[in-house]
């Protein structure tokens, strides 16, 4: 019996609306364009004393993405990635980035490959679901000359391949040397973004690491469109005993947070916005975070 056309684009708009409610494509509507998380180093006593129960209250704070800075001898704050993914898990939590130094310890140079340490740090980040694996630190002995870093990115770009074949990245964030060290006629973090690879590489900017170095990060996320995938979301106040710079809650400090983040949101190609603080002022630092979730919210985070 012919079908009619009624009954096509009946049949065809029951076809579509199944499609529609498909569990792939819910998961991919699900999940947001811009993730607002919080490194755990804000909140490193904490973590130390009781790991758990932070977690816990991070979550009720309205925290769902979290950034660790704890991994040593295969765990994750004493607990193996397995293990630890399970708590995040229970908890409602979500670890879509982590920090873990890759230095010249994680290079074997006979084999032109990452050592077996670093894989299986690839490995662990992997089972944890990160889609990142960052790198906070560039040793000294590896930005002795100009020569010395291009040869090194080639190192990051091999980390960025291992990752790669995961379905994660590699990336690099920032403290301040990048941006007061010259090697020749180019500062450390011209050399990183020009020698690696932005599909195997990507980079986290902290705009507050280099806010005392007179780096304007609202200009290098303007010059730069397209670099950076994760931001570090941090504000300065100056120590008056110390007479530097260091991190406060947001809102409170003299960096153009606001204007940074709408900036990478618009032409950074920022997809994470991690909050960090890790100067209090006589505030505990739960109660710090709590507020900086806060303000990025009403910032329209």
């Amino acid at each position: 019996m012919p079908i009619t056309r009624k009954q096509f684009l009946q049949a065809g708009s029951m076809a579509a609306v199944s499609a529609f409610f498909s569990p792939a494509l819910l998961r991919a509507a699900a999940k947001p364009k811009y993730i607002t998380g919080i490194q755990l180093y804000s909140v490193r006593e904490d973590m130390k004393k009781d790991p758990l129960g932070t977690l816990k209250a991070l979550k009720a704070m309205g925290y769902t993405y979290v950034e660790h800075a704890n991994y040593t001898n295969r765990k994750f704050y004493g607990y193996t990635a397995t293990e630890f993914k399970k708590i995040l898990d229970d908890i409602g939590l979500q670890m879509p980035s982590g920090h873990t130094v890759m230095g010249p310890q994680h290079w074997d140079a006979a084999k032109k490959d990452c050592s077996d340490s670093w894989k299986q740090t690839i490995e662990d980040a992997a089972i944890c679901k990160q889609e990142l694996v960052i790198s906070p630190w560039l040793d000294e002995s590896l930005r002795k000359t100009a020569d010395d870093m291009k040869r090194y990115m080639e190192v990051f770009n091999t980390s960025g391949k291992l990752c790669k074949a995961s379905g994660m990245r590699f990336g690099y964030h920032n403290h301040n040397f990048e941006f007061t060290q010259k090697l020749g006629d180019e500062t450390v973090y011209d050399i990183i973004l020009k020698n690696t690879d932005p599909s195997l590489v990507v980079q986290q900017l902290d705009i507050g690491n280099l806010y005392e170095t007179g780096a304007d990060a609202l200009a290098i996320v303007k010059n730069n469109p397209g670099s950076f995938v994760s931001m570090h979301v941090k504000d300065e106040i100056k120590n008056a005993t110390t007479n530097h710079y260091e991190s406060t809650i947001l809102g409170k400090g003299v960096q153009k947070v606001k204007e940074i983040i709408d900036q990478a949101k618009k032409t950074g190609g920022t997809k994470h916005f991690i909050i960090e603080q890790e100067a209090y002022q006589g505030i505990p630092p739960l109660d710090c975070v709590k507020a900086d979730l806060e303000q990025m919210k009403q910032w329209g985070f």
